[in-house]
């Protein structure tokens, strides 16, 4: 079976890329991605860019998988680091190739670093799951209760975003007082870090953006 690169190109800052990233990006006769996600990358593109949506992803990578059996050297790019938000998009490649996987840096990793937390004293939650988010909900109402980690969340944008879920943590008895941030456009241009306590971001108003993690630090 043919073998296709997964590239994590971080939170959207280029200066963040990996040089391991940008060589592999480089010398790729095909670079596929979605479109948002090809744009920080561009400049280091020489072969074809192959960038995809949401309706017609499953057609772009039939086209990357054809081009990989006849030998090209095909790449995938994802936001992030692989292994936190991009499960959805490694299942649809390794449908259908070998996978060989770079990962990078995070926002949750951007996230740690501008609030000061180190992970070994944090837990990660998503509720970036087209599957359903209760789950992933009920974990987070419960490590609040106990808060003795800080919890650092993945919203899933655009019906699951921070206003709603603040209401649904109130909703399952959790403290109106308890504090948190909001990280939106964590390494980019209009990025914009905010505290709250769970009452006052029930009530927030403003959009947030679809690029936002909420972090709850641990109580003291």
């Amino acid at each position: 079976m043919a073998t296709i690169t997964i590239v994590g190109v971080g939170p959207g800052d280029p200066d963040l890329l990996t040089l391991k990233a940008k060589d592999v990006i480089r010398r790729a006769d095909y670079v596929a991605g979605f479109d948002t996600v090809l744009g920080p990358v561009r400049r280091w593109i020489t072969g074809e860019a192959m960038p995809m949506r949401y309706r017609d992803q499953e057609d772009v990578l039939e086209r990357l998988a054809a081009h990989a059996q006849a030998g090209k050297n095909c790449v995938v790019c994802a936001w992030g680091d692989l292994n936190f938000s991009s499960r959805e998009l490694l299942d649809r490649v390794r449908r259908r190739a070998e996978v060989e996987l770079i990962p990078g840096i995070s926002s949750v990793q951007v996230a740690c670093a501008r609030l000061g937390l180190t992970m070994e004293t944090s837990m990660f939650i998503t509720l970036h799951a087209r599957d359903g988010h209760e789950e992933g909900l009920r974990e987070l109402a419960e490590n609040l209760k106990r808060r003795t980690r800080n919890l650092i969340v993945l919203p899933r944008p655009f019906d699951l975003m921070p206003a709603n879920i603040a209401s649904l943590l109130l909703e399952k008895g959790i403290a109106a007082d308890t504090p948190l941030w909001a990280l939106q456009r964590l390494s980019l241009d209009g990025e914009i870090i905010a505290e709250y306590t769970l009452a006052s971001l029930a009530d927030e108003d403003a959009d947030f953006s679809d690029l936002t993690i909420l972090a709850f630090p641990a109580g003291g």
